[in-house]
């Protein structure tokens, strides 16, 4: 089994244990109340999109990784097209995050403490 699947696999069980949200707003509401410890951008969301939460994250310190399509992102939580996901969890954040920064260009924002 690849990283990437496995990842893949994490985001369904995050999902089934409710440490994952999806959603545009909710997901940039998540990033400014510091609840989101990783935000999964689908490689196939549009420009703006991808400024968007970028922006965002930067913002806030918060993980951001592009990987995957809208498709696969969807399929691995069981639901229609998705294109952000956060992982509210800290430890399925991480978790994740090492499978994917192992084979996708990971960007990461150190998040200072005491914010």
């Amino acid at each position: 089994m690849t990283k990437q699947n496995k990842s893949l696999l994490q985001l369904g069980m995050a999902t089934r244990a409710g440490k994952l949200i999806t959603g545009d707003e909710i997901v940039l509401k998540a990033v400014r109340k510091g609840q989101a410890h990783l935000v999964i951008l689908a490689g196939d969301a549009s420009d703006n999109t991808k400024k968007k939460f970028r922006d965002k994250c930067s913002t806030y310190g918060v993980q951001l990784v592009e990987a995957f399509d809208r498709i696969q992102l969807g399929n691995a939580i069981g639901k229609s097209e998705r294109v952000v996901l956060a992982v509210t969890d800290a430890k399925f954040g991480q978790m994740i995050a090492g499978h994917l920064s192992q084979n996708s260009e990971v960007e990461y924002i150190e998040h200072e403490q005491g914010q």
